[in-house]
């Protein structure tokens, strides 16, 4: 299919040597608009930042494009993994440097989009240096877990490393197991790789000012985010997610503690179904989890200096995104 674009801007945005763009914003805040807005425009393809698009069979609860917004772009790093199967934020950079390359030797100009803010940090910043998974460890750390508790495993976390135990919350399963198998594998505390990788990210940036150009999403109003969450968590329970869960479940090989039914909404839609939280309260917690999701998000992008903000809740947002793209395709090499 051939996509609408304006000859002169896809002139400009394939000849100037921006290496890409992106736009980032929490959940809700119209990032799928901004970039079919953008595609109208210039001859883009779409690299979804998403860490639940990639999973297959999980479309009503992770808002998916629809097949119509499929088509009239072409987007990448959608459903490509199995929800049994974990998908890392290294993955996603070897995968995301490689299309980058791929979409700019098709003279198209990548188009980043999403809200996984940790995908966005991997990729501007880096990864850290820090040892990988491993699972036999992992196993061990959850069956201690099982026998003290995790608010004990945090105890020892904050004996080792008393600063990432600070901002981790004594039930944070996930991160305190990451942490206490980092210490373990290496003998430094994650804050230790953590701090370093900001310094010579320090160092790097004195030379590299302007390498991303970053459309940040931000409403103004917290409370206008929070309605069109609300709008959306109600449209995916009219629309079928609880039997989108009922057939993931079904399969039989998923569990409660994989990354992908860990998502924001299916962990709360899992706990209806199994009875250890009430069905009617559903709607509240997956509302109420999908604020928090956007609060972190929005904290992670005012982290970012480099981003451009556009009011997402404003008249003629889409408007502002156009003239941020007209003027950053021109500016960043």
């Amino acid at each position: 299919m051939k996509h609408p674009q304006n000859p002169d801007s896809a002139q400009q945005a394939t000849s100037v040597g921006a290496k890409y763009l992106a736009i980032a914003g929490p959940t809700a805040s119209g990032k799928t608009a901004a970039a079919l807005a953008i595609a109208r425009h210039y001859p883009v393809e779409i690299i979804s930042v998403d860490s639940a698009l990639v999973y297959r069979g999980m479309d009503i609860g992770t808002a998916k494009p629809t097949a119509s917004e499929l088509v009239t772009v072409p987007h990448h790093l959608i459903d490509i993994r199995d929800p049994l199967h974990a998908y890392s934020a290294a993955e996603f950079v070897l995968d995301a440097r490689q299309l980058i390359d791929n979409i700019r030797a098709r003279g198209k100009l990548p188009l980043l989009v999403g809200g996984t803010m940790l995908y966005f940090k991997a990729l501007f910043d880096g990864l850290d240096a820090m040892p990988g998974a491993d699972a036999a460890l992992r196993a061990a750390l959850a069956s201690d877990a099982a026998a003290k508790g995790w608010p004990a495993l945090h105890a020892e976390l904050a004996r080792v490393d008393p600063v990432t135990a600070a901002r981790l919350s004594p039930n944070d399963s996930q991160r305190i197991s990451r942490a206490l198998e980092v210490f373990r594998l290496s003998g430094q505390p994650l804050s230790f790789f953590q701090q370093r990788h900001a310094i010579e990210n320090m160092v790097s940036r004195a030379g590299n000012q302007g390498a991303e150009a970053l459309i940040s999403l931000e409403p103004l109003d917290r409370s206008w985010l929070h309605g069109r969450i609300a709008a959306r968590f109600d449209a995916m329970l009219a629309g079928g997610f609880l039997d989108e869960v009922k057939a993931l479940r079904a399969r039989g090989d998923l569990a409660p503690d994989l990354p992908s039914m860990r998502c924001v909404g299916y962990r709360q839609a899992w706990e209806a179904l199994d009875g250890s939280s009430p069905m009617e309260d559903l709607r509240d917690k997956g509302v109420a989890a999908t604020r928090q999701l956007a609060k972190r998000q929005i904290t992670w992008l005012r982290s970012m200096p480099q981003r451009h903000v556009v009011a997402c809740d404003e008249p003629d947002a889409l408007r502002q995104v156009l003239d941020l793209v007209n003027t950053q395709t021109a500016t960043f090499r």
